[in-house]
């Protein structure tokens, strides 16, 4: 049975100076999710933008969800703007897809993949974006060398 989800609206409020923006989950985790700290959700803005991510506690009375500047850009809306929000819970498990030529390194890097294994959902994905996102192939294949030092070096993220 699929959960009801969660809908409120909330307005986009920006954390400090900086450019995060977030809002306000205007209900008690501990009541919905029976969980006091994070709680991974799925969530959908304006009902077209979908986001998997947590709420979280941060100094705050209540949890909030954050909204990424790339969430922002396809709503069109910034700070101060109203949005219309729906979480479920997730509880599916964060699996990362790795392509062929960074599972053929790891491959060749066993030590590294069994430190790459033991990482958080987000560092992972952090990692193999950081190498996607290269336009050039010479900046992929440096970027999978580099991965491979960071991860042996104790690195957990970029």
């Amino acid at each position: 049975m699929t959960p009801q989800p969660i809908e409120f609206t909330a307005i986009i409020k920006q954390n400090g100076t900086i450019n995060a923006a977030f809002v306000e989950f205007p209900f008690s985790t501990e009541e919905l999710f029976n969980k006091k700290g994070q709680v991974k959700i799925k969530a959908i803005f304006d009902n077209k933008v979908e986001y998997r991510g947590s709420l979280a506690k941060m100094k705050s009375d209540c949890h909030i969800l954050g909204l990424t500047q790339e969430i922002r850009k396809k709503l069109n809306k910034t700070f101060g703007d109203e949005v219309s929000v729906s979480v479920v819970e997730d509880k599916e498990e964060r699996v990362v897809d790795i392509a062929d030529d960074i599972v053929s390194i790891f491959n060749e890097n066993p030590e590294a993949k069994v430190l790459f294994d033991k990482m958080s959902y987000t560092h992972k994905k952090e990692y193999i974006r950081w190498i996607e996102e290269a336009k050039k192939p010479e900046t992929r294949e440096n970027r999978k060398e580099k991965m491979i030092l960071m991860i042996l070096d104790g690195k957990k993220g970029i």
